[in-house]
């Protein structure tokens, strides 16, 4: 059985790459974010606010249970937040916490303790951790996004070549997967342009047809899954092929 963990299941593209698996025999998911909205008998649900560290840290041992007859494990960090879109100095502190532990400190601890339940398993591992191509340029008005996206490719790096110095058939991978028609878009569409000066450009986005379909994206993530351990470690949709 191939085993996935994916957060934010329950809409935009996490709910669309659980069901894409769940097309295939072979595969058991288990989804994690506060509500489920799929029911499937190879599906399984953790609700869990990522918000929450403490109660995240006291319900990890309920995501990684011991899994012998797998052939291959997948941890999907897809759950991720852009907070309010507003300028430093114009925003309480709470904000920066908020998203940092949403979007950093929860797939870190994630991360982490799946490599340490399941690293001995001797079956192929992957991490994939949905970043944005913010995280490589700087966007006002998302100055806790932009960074905390930064921050996930590097970790992401740097947790590669730890993996890999350790000679582990583990495969960890950042995407940018591009512009998705999710909430978050439409949350992006909705700012004020004296808090975000690309608003126009969303928008347009959204009016010609450009945003991709989430069903869309997840065919092509999970099509990639499938495939060989290839490519740099920060990728963007693009180059899965």
């Amino acid at each position: 059985m191939h085993y996935y963990i994916i957060t934010g299941a329950s809409r935009g593209l996490g709910k669309a790459l659980a069901e894409e698996l769940l097309t295939q025999a072979d595969t058991q998911v288990l989804g994690v974010s506060r509500h489920a909205t799929i029911e499937h008998a190879r599906y399984q649900h953790q609700p869990l606010d990522f918000s929450d560290v403490v109660a995240v840290q006291n319900n990890l041992y309920k995501l990684f249970p011991a899994r012998p007859d797998a052939q291959s494990l997948t941890l999907i960090n897809n759950a991720g937040v852009m907070g309010d879109i507003a300028y430093f100095g114009e925003q309480p502190n709470e904000h920066y916490e908020f998203v940092f532990d949403v979007n950093v400190i929860v797939p870190a601890m994630l991360m982490n303790t799946f490599l340490s339940a399941y690293g001995s398993l001797g079956c192929p591992l992957t991490v994939l951790n949905i970043s944005s191509g913010a995280g490589q340029r700087p966007v006002d008005g998302w100055g806790a996004y932009c960074a905390s996206k930064a921050a996930l490719d590097m970790m992401s790096q740097v947790a590669q070549k730890e993996q890999d110095r350790r000679g582990r058939p583990v495969r960890i991978r950042s995407l940018s997967p591009g512009t998705i028609d999710t909430d978050m878009q439409l949350h992006i569409r909705q700012a004020d342009a004296s808090q975000l000066s690309e608003v126009d450009r969303f928008i347009g986005l959204h009016d010609a047809g450009q945003l991709t379909a989430p069903s869309d994206a997840a065919q092509r993530i999970i099509a990639w899954l499938r495939g060989a351990a290839t490519g740099n470690v920060v990728l963007h949709m693009k180059e899965l092929g």
